[in-house]
């Protein structure tokens, strides 16, 4: 049987803190331990945020941590077609729209049916779309593009989950509640997900799934903050027919009043524990690493 392939994919919009140093070191780890293969993937597809400075910083964090990684490094803006040519064939089997409400206006929308009761709310707590693109004619949904108006295309999900069936994923980790094993997948939970925009040709439930078949990626270790997104990751690969990895999510490492990492958390950044004096092996008791 090939070898295992791990796979640590940061977005280069900021400095790394210790939860990206846990997971990088943990994916490393894994693979060696396996006897297997670790990559290194940048994914930058939000040309907004994005900088050359934080993609160096990247390389030379996890250098300084011990981590190697193949070569070449596979880079999301490089591979753009990829992800365009997935959009069209979702698109040709009648399973994306084109949504026109800016997120003012989806806000908008949301409040105006919650005079009533509260509006369903993503796993995540984002609140699920609102709007009315999917009832739109094909002309004037050609009217608006051709107007020039921005739009996300999203993923019709009654008319995918249709297409699909028997949709769960094998669990090596643990999710929020415990999940383990073998996990169901609730798309559904997630409605009418965004899987590309007007002026960006994939998202990151998109981009994903194309870089892990495409790079051969068996073992997908990330922390328990994308548990429920393998819900869409699961339904995505039975439409485009990928190959389906096995799943290890892990627990977050979190601040002293419990929250969550951010990238413009100095306190936890790689750079900043560096420049105090911390070495790779503080930074992986830090973590919680032996």
């Amino acid at each position: 049987m090939p070898p295992p392939v791990f796979r640590f994919a940061p977005s280069p919009n900021g400095y790394l803190h210790l939860g990206h140093a846990y997971s990088a070191l943990l994916n490393f780890d894994l693979a060696r331990q396996a006897g297997g293969r670790f990559l290194l993937r940048i994914e930058d597809i939000d040309a907004t945020r994005c900088r050359p400075e934080f993609e160096a910083a990247i390389y030379e964090d996890l250098g300084w941590l011990g981590i190697s990684w193949e070569t070449p490094v596979r880079r999301q803006s490089e591979h753009l077609s990829a992800f365009r040519e997935a959009v069209e064939q979702l698109s040709g089997r009648g399973l994306i729209y084109p949504a026109f409400e800016s997120r003012a206006e989806i806000a908008r929308l949301v409040a105006e049916r919650e005079t009533d009761a509260p509006w369903p709310r993503d796993p995540d707590g984002a609140p699920l779309y609102p709007g009315v693109a999917k009832s739109l004619s094909s002309e004037a949904r050609r009217k608006l593009i051709a107007q020039g108006v921005p739009y996300a295309l999203r993923l019709d999900m009654a008319a995918a989950l249709a297409q699909a069936s028997d949709l769960n994923w094998v669990e090596h980790g643990a999710g929020p509640g415990g999940e383990t094993g073998i996990v169901t997948a609730r798309p559904q939970a997630w409605g009418d997900v965004i899987l590309a925009r007007k002026e960006t040709p994939t998202s990151y439930h998109l981009s994903v799934v194309i870089d892990d078949a495409l790079q051969g990626v068996t073992c997908v270790v990330r922390g328990q903050d994308l548990f429920w997104s393998t819900s869409v990751h699961r339904l995505l690969q039975q439409l485009l027919d990928l190959p389906q990895p096995v799943y290890r999510h892990h627990p977050l490492v979190r601040d002293g009043a419990g929250h969550k990492l951010s990238k413009s958390s100095r306190a936890t950044g790689l750079r900043e524990l560096r420049a105090q004096g911390c070495t790779p092996a503080d930074i992986r008791c830090l973590a919680g690493l032996s």
